[in-house]
């Protein structure tokens, strides 16, 4: 086990003892540029930040922070994991732990959308702004972007994510923009959003995504695999990455359609979390070896 007692007793005592210690380590970190070899694998581990704590038929797994730290740091162990994409208190205890030093950080934007509450498709900012992410000697960012017809919530955080994606060109920061197709499964009110499952409403997602703010040089798209990544990317030139949801049952299913996503053109590869983090079996290690090798094949 990577986090020892030992450990998670130290990394307890100072952020009680030493507060400007996680954003010291964050920031004097070896950093190492974006792309190295063209291809990306990042693992995401934003999701508590907006209440988001279960995966599969255990409702609050990721509210144990050790266990969660624990399969981070056996992710980011790997040599082909290029780095994390998180929240603030988690890229900061992974900071202090030191398990960034030649990993990318990628800081998370808009979490204000909670899980399950009445308001949750109004994806207000509450972590990391661009400003933030240069500060705190990020190498960029990430936006949920979810579009409802049926939601006026959509509009304010479509505003918001084309200012972001303004001022992180202005900085020169990579932001990976995640659009995605949300509907109210009924009036308006806790738990009825729901992401849509249609291949044209994605389609339409993504080409809203794409086109955001003054200058989209610095602007990277987070998407599904899709029935169809080809469709799905055909209407951008824009890099994109992967993204890995909920586990589904079918692992194998779910590699496979990474796989055939990574054969478009402008797939660079993968961002995953909880698929990966909280495998079936328990078996971090392998999850990530096998993500690996669909990133970059041997």
């Amino acid at each position: 086990m990577l986090l020892t007692d030992q450990r998670w007793a130290e990394l307890i005592e100072r952020r009680a003892l030493e507060p400007d210690a996680a954003l010291a380590a964050l920031r004097a970190r070896t950093r190492r540029p974006l792309l190295a070899d063209g291809r990306l694998f990042i693992v995401a581990a934003d999701h508590t930040a907006r209440g988001m704590l279960g995966v599969g038929a255990s409702p609050f797994i990721m509210a144990d922070r050790r266990r969660l730290l624990e399969a981070l740091l056996v992710s980011l162990a790997h040599p082909e994991v290029d780095g994390v994409l998180g929240s603030p208190d988690v890229l900061e205890e992974l900071a202090l732990l030191g398990a960034l030093e030649g990993k990318l950080a990628f800081g998370t934007t808009n979490r204000g959308g909670i899980t399950g509450a009445q308001w949750e498709l109004d994806d207000r900012p509450t972590a990391y702004s661009p400003a933030d992410l240069r500060d705190c000697g990020l190498d960029g960012g990430k936006m949920l972007l979810r579009i409802a017809l049926d939601d006026a919530g959509t509009a304010p955080t479509v505003e918001w994510a084309a200012k972001v994606v303004s001022e992180c060109a202005r900085l020169k920061l990579p932001m990976m923009v995640e659009p995605l197709p949300y509907h109210h499964t009924g009036p308006v009110a806790p738990g009825t959003a729901k992401l849509l499952d249609d291949e044209d409403a994605l389609l339409r997602a993504v080409a809203i995504g794409g086109s955001l703010g003054h200058h989209t040089g610095y602007t990277w798209l987070k998407v599904p695999a899709s029935k169809d990544p080809a469709r799905m990317l055909a209407t951008t030139t824009l890099p994109a990455l992967i993204l890995g949801g909920a586990p589904g049952s079918d692992p194998e299913a779910t590699y496979a359609s990474w796989e055939r996503a990574m054969q478009v053109p402008n797939v660079r590869g993968l961002v995953v979390g909880r698929a990966l983090l909280y495998p079936a079996d328990g078996d971090v290690a392998a999850a990530i070896e096998r993500a690996a090798r669909i990133v970059r094949p041997a």
